[in-house]
């Protein structure tokens, strides 16, 4: 754990120095207030030890996991001095040094820091490759630290090169940056990289604790679990919110307040609705989306959270031992232990894939709250569809029976929802009034052909699902509650789980429809076109016809009508005193 760093300058107490962020005074001082790069000090000590201390160093991770704190404790161990002098180079620095001090500070003059995105031209690595022909003036080295390297130039990469790869015995390069892939490999190759890692969210939890325990602050273990989460393996950032929830709170750390100031929702009411959309339960899944986004929760900050539980479900159900991790609160150990036991991988994957992807369309849109919504309902109507295999099991099942573990053959209560689990982990779901429904009714017709379907949705004055079930469904196979189809080129993208939804509206009890890796029959539309081609043929080989045809050259069958069927001799009258009538007009 870091230990509070003593007064910056000497002479000078807590109350000259003012007010001081904690993330700079918290800021590691020695290689043993590092956490969470274990790799690298134990790597180091061993060099040091050995006398294997390269030229250059490269230090590269993300924002705040300490690249620039490191290097100036690396330039603190290669100048370490004891008070009484002598000494070498080594990370064992039970005492500040004669520079430690300065060099922590950034102020000593043999160590020398570089902002590397505002000095990056020639002329300023220059000064350097100029510079490094004198000795340092009072320290072991002089030290050259640069700050987001890969901001340079390339010719000043280039400027740089000779001097990297064979500077003087009394000079050391530590570069730093956040874009280790910009950076030349030729530079690359002639540095000693170090990568810093995030640190993780158990351990920096329990460094936020210590640091609040020295501060006096009272802080609730979730409140500084959130914290962490928040920061994503950043220390200064989880210093930085910690500060803010400080004052936020009046120098009381709760739940309830992290979570408003970071726009969060409460986890146990995220994982409320997690249970809502895998039960299928899309009316209590809204109510509660609205209930969090009226006390302030971020629509995209939900979904992301219903992300993260998924994956921290998955994660339960295919590592047990996650589950002891430091940063989790109870109701999340609990629940999602009991939901890696119910729910497959299959349904958690597909989850996952549709918060995932809402997650960008929420962040995107005009209306979040609204887009949101939409991808919850998307999620809910999903965890009622079978698995693949489940899928596979159904088609080959003549008999129409639902797999085991299907809505059918779950217990659940009748004024809930129904989920019921697979034997191997699988959800299905649907609604209690669904569950409850009666048989189909006497009224509700049998559909045994694609144009039985197409003629219910003209019934039903669906034209649109209509003309698509006429121009881009082609039948495979037909059964009961079971429709298995291929689509035509250009079909409207979601046709078969539109179609699907709407024969379960119509029918009042579930269809399942499935795309088909055959070729299917054709189209409705491409049957009446072959039909009205050979019709086109058969008036055309009409001796009568061909006559007309032969004695007007250029003329066409524009349209073929099939007779009339027979009519009775009171209707012929009619139709002929009609005929009459139009002539008589004339």
């Amino acid at each position: 754990m870091n230990e509070a760093p003593k007064n910056i300058a000497a002479g000078k107490n807590a109350e000259d120095a003012g007010y001081r962020v904690l993330a700079r005074k918290y800021r590691p001082r020695s290689f043993d207030d590092l956490i969470g790069q274990d790799a690298m000090v134990k790597t180091l000590s061993n060099a040091f030890e050995s006398g294997r201390i390269a030229q250059a160093y490269i230090l590269t991770g993300v924002r705040g996991v300490g690249k620039t704190t490191t290097a100036r404790i690396l330039a603190r161990a290669l100048n370490y001095e004891p008070p009484e002098g002598d000494g070498g180079p080594t990370l064992n620095m039970p005492v500040m040094g004669r520079h430690c001090e300065a060099i922590m500070e950034g102020r000593h003059i043999d160590v020398i820091e570089m902002d590397a995105a505002s000095h990056n031209g020639v002329d300023d690595i220059r000064q350097i490759t100029d510079a490094v022909r004198y000795t340092p003036v009072n320290a072991r080295y002089k030290i050259y630290i640069l700050d987001e390297v890969h901001m340079l130039s390339a010719a000043a990469f280039n400027a740089l090169l000779k001097t990297l790869e064979e500077p003087p015995a009394h000079v050391k390069f530590i570069f730093a940056t956040t874009e280790i892939r910009k950076v030349p490999v030729t530079v690359l190759s002639r540095c000693q990289r170090f990568d810093l890692r995030r640190v993780e969210a158990g351990l920096l939890t329990e460094h936020l604790a210590g640091i609040a325990k020295k501060e006096k602050v009272s802080a609730e273990p979730e409140a500084l679990a959130m914290i962490a989460r928040a920061a994503e393996g950043s220390v200064r950032d989880a210093l930085s919110i910690l500060d803010q929830a400080i004052a936020h709170g009046e120098a009381k750390v709760t739940a309830e307040e992290v979570r408003g100031m970071l726009g969060l929702a409460d986890r146990s009411r995220v994982i409320d609705l997690f249970e809502s959309l895998m039960k299928g339960d899309i009316s209590a899944a809204l109510s509660e989306f609205r209930a969090q986004y009226d006390t302030g929760a971020d629509p995209a900050v939900v979904i992301g959270d219903l992300a993260e539980f998924t994956h921290l479900v998955t994660r339960f159900k295919l590592v047990p031992e996650s589950k002891e991790d430091r940063s989790l609160v109870e109701a999340e150990k609990k629940r999602g232990s009991e939901f890696s036991e119910k729910l497959s991988v299959r349904a958690l994957s597909r989850a996952w894939q549709i918060l995932t992807k809402g997650y960008a369309e929420v962040n995107s849109a005009e209306k979040p709250v609204q887009a949101a919504e939409m991808v919850l309902v998307r999620l809910a109507y999903a965890s009622d569809l079978p698995t693949p295999d489940e899928a596979l099991k159904m088609l080959k099942d003549g008999s129409g029976a639902v797999p085991t573990g299907s809505p059918a053959k779950s217990a659940a209560p009748v004024s809930a929802p129904r989920m019921s689990m697979a034997a191997e982990g699988g959800v299905r779901a649907r609604p209690a009034a669904q569950a409850q429904a009666a048989p189909a009714l006497a009224n509700i017709p049998r559909l045994s052909t694609i144009e039985d379907i197409a003629a219910l949705a003209g019934e039903k004055r669906d034209l649109k699902i209509k003309h698509a079930i006429e121009n881009y469904v082609r039948p495979v196979r037909l059964q009961e509650n079971r429709l298995e189809i291929s689509l035509a080129p250009n079909a409207p993208e979601g046709l078969t789980m539109e179609l699907s939804a709407k024969l379960t509206e119509w029918m009042d009890k579930r269809w399942f429809v499935a795309l088909s890796d055959q070729e299917g029959g054709p189209t409705i539309a491409e049957s009446l076109a072959a039909k009205k081609v050979a019709l086109v043929q058969d008036v055309r080989a009409d001796p009568l016809v061909a006559a007309v045809l032969a004695r007007f050259p250029g003329a066409e069958i524009v349209d073929v009508r099939p007779p009339k069927p027979a009519a009775s001799e009171s209707e012929e009258m009619d139709e002929a005193n009609h005929d009459f009538d139009e002539r008589g007009d004339d």
